[in-house]
């Protein structure tokens, strides 16, 4: 499926029927890596997995991909599927672009679930190694670079245990055009805290974490937030950055209760 989005096509997966659960991919990633937990939830939801800008099939569209021009071009893709209010899940990067969205479009959310992501702005070292990356990939050498980003997401004890996906996730990864990689990494770099977002609680929230996440621990991603009454912390204790994938039946069942007590 396509849509247009400030002159340039959003492509999106559909599946399923009931409350409608948008689902955003992360950096250097597609709306292919959620195919597992989609044919899980689709026996009970409409699901709608969005290729950003910039990454998979969508096109690329401006020289920094900010989380808020991102965001627009979800509300894009909501609009064309005539969806009410959806509830939104972002893995890392599409939680920064959640996060955004739940703060542009509060109107248009049931609920929103962070995977493996948190609201912190980058620290001066993040932004320095988002730098090192697009100096990497400006130099046409980015095959030097996701092997080793993907291969973190996972948590090492699955990594002998799922060559299959760790190839797929490797897969994905470099398909990724260069001028997106690095349109995202400046958007990454330029977002601002949206601690506020979570601490004002207009939205219930569901924050999914890894005890083996090796990008940041559940206690670094939760750290100076406080938590509303209605925001939920899952931390799953198997998986490292990519819980969806590394064990998609516990991540369907907390994303099932979570949506049950909401009204779409």
């Amino acid at each position: 499926m396509r849509t247009a989005y400030k002159g340039i096509e959003i492509t999106y997966n559909t599946d399923g029927n009931g409350c409608p659960i948008v689902l955003l991919h992360g950096y250097l990633e597609s709306k292919e890596v959620w195919k597992d937990l989609t044919a899980i939830l689709c026996k009970g939801y409409r699901i709608i997995a969005i290729d950003l800008p910039g990454h998979g099939d969508s096109a690329i569209l401006a020289g920094t991909h900010t989380m808020e021009l991102m965001a627009g071009a979800v509300y894009a893709v909501i609009e064309k599927e005539k969806c009410g209010k959806v509830i939104l899940a972002g893995h890392s990067l599409g939680g920064y672009v959640a996060l955004a969205f739940a703060e542009l479009y509060p109107e248009r959310l049931a609920g929103y679930i962070l995977f493996h992501s948190h609201p912190h702005s980058d620290s001066p070292e993040a932004i320095d190694k988002r730098k090192r990356e697009i100096a990497i990939v400006e130099a046409g050498r980015k095959n030097l670079m996701y092997p080793s980003n993907v291969s973190m997401m996972f948590a090492e004890k699955n990594l002998s245990r799922m060559p299959g996906a760790l190839a797929n996730m490797e897969l994905i990864a470099s398909r990724c055009p260069d001028e997106g990689i690095i349109s995202v990494l400046r958007g990454m770099m330029a977002r601002p805290s949206r601690v506020h977002v979570i601490e004002e609680g207009r939205i219930p929230l569901l924050w999914i974490l890894g005890r083996h996440d090796l990008y940041f621990t559940p206690e670094k991603a939760t750290g100076n937030v406080r938590l509303p009454g209605n925001c939920k912390v899952v931390i799953m204790e198997d998986s490292g950055h990519l819980g969806f994938v590394e064990e998609p039946d516990h991540s369907a069942a907390i994303i099932t209760e979570f949506a049950g007590g909401l009204q779409c």
